[in-house]
């Protein structure tokens, strides 16, 4: 299967319009046509995470999975946190980074608990050995015409994915993150520019920004660094849960490039992050990947 897989990355991006197509929440890869390219088969590693430990929320599918993948290819173990309904996704993604030569455990649960997020931290630990990196990736993201159409229910669970998941990943992190190491968030251009149909998503995402920037001051004597990615539209398993299929086919397509980002594009970012030997004077930064759009604030 992943020799199959590894092959299906080679050549050139899927363009729109992509193929319409729906699924129910929280949405599976194996399952997305055309299948996200992840597997990078361009990128060499160098061993710049050689020894390293990364725990990734969201690790299952899309970005996250990219980025375990890429963490492992150098030299990091990883962690991956998913929802119990993604398991055949974390099994796929674990043996990727398996291939690439690495350790990987897989970690059931909901970001929303903070007894959770501190309990993944330790398993990490416990498990792995230590803790480096932390890559805060989960995220829910709903469409809705209106404010008024935006329920209690999806107001507290885009928060509380989004933005406290965030907050309970990083704080139970912090007890274990030695000097050196980091903590990358995932952002979006919604975060910076808005999205109509995106009010509480995108209120998230800004706050994620400014987390990030508020983080970063408040570790920078610890020699912690903390950055963001904010990449606009990304063709993985959220937007195939939220929108609808004809607007799933135009995913992407308003970019000057008239696509959405494969994974494998978005994930070097996170290396670059994560790497001191890349980014150890850059802390507090938010990243815009954009397909190039140049207009963002």
């Amino acid at each position: 299967m992943a020799q199959q897989q590894k092959a299906e990355q080679k050549g050139k991006r899927p363009e729109n319009p992509l193929p319409e197509q729906k699924q129910e929440r929280p949405g599976i890869e194996s399952e997305i046509e055309p299948r996200p390219q992840f597997f990078a088969p361009n990128y060499k590693g160098s061993q710049k995470l050689n020894g390293k430990v990364a725990l990734i929320t969201g690790g299952d599918s899309g970005i996250g999975r990219s980025v375990a993948v890429l963490y492992a290819r150098e030299g990091a173990d990883i962690a991956i946190v998913h929802l119990p309904e993604e398991i055949s996704d974390a099994k796929e993604t674990a043996e990727f980074v398996k291939q690439e030569g690495r350790k990987c455990i897989m970690i059931a649960g909901d970001v929303r608990e903070s007894r959770f997020c501190d309990g993944a931290v330790k398993d990490t630990v416990n498990e792995l050995g230590s803790l480096d990196i932390l890559v805060n990736n989960a995220a829910y993201q709903q469409h809705q015409e209106s404010l008024e159409n935006i329920t209690d229910e999806q107001l507290e669970q885009t928060f509380k994915t989004n933005i406290f998941g965030y907050f309970y990943m990083a704080r139970a992190a912090l007890e274990h993150l030695p000097e050196g190491g980091a903590i990358v968030n995932t952002g979006s251009i919604t975060g910076l520019e808005g999205a109509k149909e995106l009010l509480d998503y995108s209120a998230t995402k800004g706050a994620i920004h400014a987390f990030t920037k508020s983080l970063a001051q408040s570790l920078v004597e610890k020699k912690i660094r903390v950055n963001c990615v904010s990449p606009g539209p990304v063709w993985t398993p959220l937007n195939v849960v939220d929108k609808e299929p004809g607007d799933v086919a135009k995913h992407g397509g308003d970019t000057p490039m008239k696509r959405p980002a494969q994974p494998e594009e978005v994930a070097p970012a996170y290396v670059f992050f994560a790497s001191n030997a890349d980014s150890s004077y850059i802390t507090g930064e938010v990243l815009t990947l954009l397909g190039g759009e140049t207009t963002a604030a």
